[in-house]
C-alpha cells in the first residue's frame, strides 16, 4: 500500500479526494467513461465534498455504485446512507451522473443484494472509494469476514463493535437504535476494483490500521487484504498512524 500521512482529518479527506479525482479523470481518458464506488461515515466527509466540487470531471460519464447501506432504514433517516450520499454528493454535482446504482436498504435484502449484483458485474470499477472500521471491517465486512463469496453484495450482520462505532459517530441515539444488518459490497468485489482510495483518518483508527498495514493479512481484519491489491493508496492522519512503526 502506497501510505500518506496528513496533518489532520480534514487534509486527510482532501487528498483523498485530489486523487480519487486524478484516477477517475485518468479513466475517462482511457476508456471514454469511468465507473467509481462511494463510501459514506464520518471518514469519508471532505473526500465527497472535494469529487462534488470538481468542476473538470465528465459526470455525465460516470457511473456510481453504493459500498453499503443499513437493511429496513428510509432515505429519510439521518443516518441513511442513500441520504448521506445525495446530500453530501450527488446533489452537489454540476452535471447529471451517468447512473447511480444506490442499495435500496427497505427491499427484499436477498434481491436487492441479487440486483446490484447483477448490475456491478457487468462494470469495469475502476476507483473504489473505502474507509477502514475501528473494529478493522471494510465496508460492513465485520470480522470474520468472509474472503473466499464471489457475490458482490451480501446480506451482513453487524457486530457490537461496529453497531458501537456508529453510535459514537453521532448517527443514532441509543445502540439499541443502530441496525443489526446491512447489504455490504463483498471483500473480493472490492479487491475488482482497479484502484483503492482508502482514507482512515483519527486517532480511534490507529489500532486498526496498524493491524491492516502491519498485520497478517487475516478475515479478522478485514481490512488487512488491502495488502493484496497492488493499487491502494491508504491516507492517514497523525493520529490514524500513530501506531505504526514506520509510518510515512
Amino acid at each position: 500500500m502506497n501510505a500518506i500521512v496528513e496533518s489532520g482529518k480534514k487534509a486527510a479527506g482532501r487528498r483523498g479526494g485530489e486523487i480519487g479525482a486524478a484516477a477517475i479523470r485518468d479513466a475517462l481518458r482511457a476508456h471514454g467513461e469511468a465507473t467509481v464506488v462511494l463510501a459514506t461515515g464520518a471518514s469519508q466527509f471532505e473526500l465527497v465534498d472535494v469529487l462534488a466540487h470538481e468542476p473538470d470531471i465528465a459526470w455525465n460519464r460516470v457511473t456510481a455504485f453504493h459500498l453499503d447501506e443499513y437493511i429496513g432504514l428510509p432515505p429519510t433517516h439521518p443516518a441513511s446512507f442513500r441520504r448521506y450520499l445525495w446530500e453530501r454528493f450527488h446533489r452537489r454535482l454540476p452535471v447529471p451522473l451517468r447512473a447511480f446504482h444506490y442499495l435500496d436498504g427497505e427491499a427484499d435484502p436477498a434481491a436487492e443484494c441479487r440486483r446490484v449484483g447483477d448490475l456491478i458485474r457487468r462494470a469495469r470499477v475502476d476507483v473504489a472509494f473505502v474507509g477502514i472500521g475501528e473494529n478493522g471491517h471494510l465496508a460492513f465486512n465485520d470480522p470474520p469476514a468472509d474472503f473466499d463469496t464471489d457475490d458482490p453484495y451480501l446480506d451482513v450482520a453487524l457486530d457490537e463493535a461496529c453497531r458501537r462505532q456508529q453510535l459514537g459517530e453521532g448517527w443514532f441515539p441509543t445502540l439499541e437504535d443502530v441496525p443489526r444488518r446491512a447489504i455490504s459490497m463483498s471483500i473480493r468485489q472490492i479487491l475488482a476494483a482497479h484502484a483503492i482510495v482508502c482514507t482512515a483518518p483519527e486517532r480511534r483508527k490507529a489500532a486498526a490500521v496498524h493491524r491492516t498495514v502491519e498485520g497478517p493479512v487475516t478475515p479478522d481484519v478485514p481490512a488487512s487484504i488491502l495488502q493484496r491489491h497492488p493499487n491502494v493508496t491508504l491516507i492517514l492522519d497523525r493520529g490514524s498512524a500513530s501506531a505504526l512503526a514506520s509510518p510515512t
